[in-house]
């Protein structure tokens, strides 16, 4: 019987390597490789292929898109090297790999790790900027609103995201997950100097829900809305209901967690 190799597993005399990595999103066009593009996947492939001298296999924790950046992207990949301990690795794919894309961790995981399968919780958190003069060095990281923000409401509106739900109303139209129910265990905005921050974690994210949640929450906090039209907007999972999706430059992909 034959024996198939599953990609990113690795097999005797390779190791799996997991690394932490951390990219501003500003010029990637997301982390998916793409026929034209610059992609974090692409670029971070094409620096392990020129330090293993062969195509090379690269899974990540959660596919972000255009203009979305990362402070805790977890990947995995296979490495037949075995004169770089799994410690250096990420140091010396740091000198392959361009100033906006950055490995901050890198150790061996077991054979079977796979980034992406494995992950129990992801952590989001987009930054909105309320600042009456937008400040220059947060441009690119936040997205700017031109009204004050009242927590107490933003928090109150967000309350029925905690728990299990179909989130279909806050899905992408193009959507292509089989299943769009997905536990949110955390949801909250609080201040963190000029910025209003929203945390949001949970076992898994549909195409655009994050973007899609903060848009409409900010909407329905400027109509005074109350928590049960965010609840009847879950309940509904009707597209149309849904506010303006924030823009991607806000949005950061904070964390994976793991069962270790």
């Amino acid at each position: 019987m034959l024996s198939v190799k599953y990609p990113g597993r690795s097999t005797m005399g390779e190791r799996n390597l997991r690394l932490t990595v951390a990219y501003d999103g500003t010029h990637f066009l997301g982390w998916q490789a793409q026929a034209k593009g610059r992609t974090v996947q692409s670029t971070l492939t094409a620096a392990l292929e020129r330090m293993h001298h062969h195509p090379v296999v690269v899974h990540a924790a959660g596919r972000t898109d255009s203009g979305v950046h990362a402070i805790g992207q977890v990947v995995n990949f296979v490495t037949d090297i075995d004169s770089i301990p799994a410690e250096r690795m990420g140091l010396a794919l740091n000198q392959l790999l361009p100033m906006d894309l950055r490995v901050s961790d890198s150790a061996e995981a077991k054979p079977e790790f796979h980034a992406r399968f494995d992950a129990r919780r992801r952590t989001y958190r987009y930054n909105i900027l309320t600042a009456p003069v937008g400040v220059p060095h947060l441009r690119l990281y936040s997205h700017r609103v031109l009204h004050q923000l009242d927590l107490s409401l933003l928090n109150r509106i967000a309350a029925p995201l905690i728990g299990e739900h179909d989130f279909t109303t806050f899905a992408a139209p193009s959507e292509s997950s089989p299943s769009k129910v997905r536990e949110v265990y955390s949801a909250a905005f609080h201040a963190e100097g000029q910025l209003t921050v929203f945390t949001i974690c949970a076992n898994g994210f549909l195409w655009r829900m994050v973007r899609s949640l903060v848009g409409t929450i900010l909407k329905l906090a400027q109509q005074n809305e109350c928590s049960d039209t965010l609840r009847a907007m879950l309940e509904a999972q009707d597209r149309s209901l849904v506010g303006p999706t924030a823009p991607p430059q806000g949005l950061f992909l904070y964390k994976v967690d793991y069962d270790e």
